[in-house]
């Protein structure tokens, strides 16, 4: 399976040379790319108003002046990007261990210079396809937390007790309203989180 073709891969080198040979490479395998040559450029990109709002990942050489890998690094983790960002380290045989740690931390993988470039591609077109599960995963969120927004507060208590598994009179009972009043907020429920049993909305609700 392909990655999405409007994704893009950020290559963040310091070395022209290298940012070019990565770019040619990608363009190769019809992935586009953008190019910063530092962390700080990269940075100010985010902090520009930058969003991620496709799939996409990072190549991200270990060692560069001023500001590191990772550093750029621990700025995404503290952003909460690394997750639909996925970054791939390139790093020399000396970081290997950092690059190991870094990947407990979250990075999406490393890869050793000299690298085999199919092998470099396939990880960078995982890694963007994890990118757009992620990206998916957090619009579905958002839309399930836009729902619950539009749920009454006697609605809220409705659908905690439809979860649990109370029947309509046992549910009645405990809010001391009527069955009809139940099956009522019940409907209004099922109705506005876009779901047609309990078991779905429990289920909808766990992906929260």
């Amino acid at each position: 399976m392909q990655p999405a073709q409007n994704a893009t891969v950020f290559i963040v080198d310091d070395d022209a040379s290298v940012r070019e040979a990565l770019a040619w490479l990608l363009r190769s395998r019809h992935l586009p790319s953008e190019c910063h040559a530092g962390g700080e450029q990269f940075e100010a990109m985010l902090d520009g108003g930058f969003t991620v709002s496709q799939p996409s990942c990072v190549l991200l050489d270990v060692r560069m002046p001023r500001m590191s890998g990772l550093a750029l690094f621990d700025k995404l983790v503290e952003r909460g990007l690394q997750d639909i960002l996925p970054v791939i380290f390139l790093t020399g045989h000396a970081d290997v261990p950092t690059a190991v740690d870094m990947v407990k931390r979250g990075a999406f993988d490393f890869c050793e210079k000299p690298f085999s470039d199919n092998a470099l591609v396939d990880r960078v077109e995982q890694a963007i396809r994890r990118s757009g599960q992620m990206l998916a995963a957090r619009h579905q969120r958002a839309q399930l937390q836009s729902r619950l927004t539009e749920l009454t507060e006697r609605e809220r208590d409705v659908m905690r007790l439809v979860v649990e598994g109370l029947p309509n009179k046992l549910i009645a009972d405990q809010l001391d309203i009527s069955v009809r009043t139940v099956e009522v907020h019940r409907a209004r429920v099922f109705d506005k989180m876009e779901v047609k049993s309990a078991v779905e909305l429990a289920n909808t609700l766990r992906d929260l």
